[in-house]
């Protein structure tokens, strides 16, 4: 897994004092995806990871002046914490891979005792089954090309036939009147 912090914003709103909000990029298992934190979001999953796990340094909470050269410092001091959360941790905690909405890991011993970030989410469904995956070079449901000699192919390999219409026209009669008619005992007409 690898996380990056790329950007961050300025948020401003009527009900509270504007906020910075940081952009998290998620790479895993060759898929990527973005989530949006607050700085109060990422201290809060220092102080749960704290009872779970040794962790690094957090940036500090109170940033006196908001211009960008300290905002783009906390960007890489939060990027440099995510990743070495990472790095010195072989299991990563459930709280941790919720945070980054992270759902597909398998469910780790270490991670069951950290509990989970959200709350109020069931253990069920963040537990997923994993099945093996077969690898395709190509679709295998898509033919190629035709090109009019697929069914003379197809007759040869299969029934040693040679590719005659008539002879297709026999295989096609012979399957649908159920003659149970098998390979290599067919009558060639041509």
């Amino acid at each position: 897994m690898e996380v990056y912090i790329p950007s961050f914003r300025y948020e401003e709103s009527e009900l509270e004092r504007g906020y910075t909000v940081f952009k998290i990029e998620v790479l895993m298992s060759g898929r990527k995806h973005f989530v949006e934190k607050r700085y109060s979001e990422f201290h809060a999953l220092h102080k749960k990871l704290k009872k779970c796990i040794r962790t690094p340094e957090i940036p500090s909470k109170h940033v006196r002046n908001w211009v960008p050269k300290v905002l783009e410092q906390r960007r890489q001091g939060l990027e440099l914490y995510l990743q070495t959360v990472i790095l010195e941790n072989e299991e990563l905690p459930k709280i941790f891979l919720d945070f980054l909405n992270v759902r597909h890991v398998p469910t780790l011993p270490k991670a069951e005792s950290c509990g989970s970030f959200d709350e109020t989410e069931s253990e069920e469904s963040s537990k997923l089954s994993h099945q093996p995956v077969l690898l395709f070079l190509r679709d295998p449901y898509v033919l190629p090309k035709a090109n009019g000699n697929q069914t003379c192919h197809l007759l040869t390999v299969l029934y040693d036939l040679p590719c005659t219409a008539p002879t297709a026209l026999l295989l096609i009669q012979a399957e649908s009147n159920s003659t149970g008619l098998k390979p290599n005992n067919l009558p060639i007409r041509q």
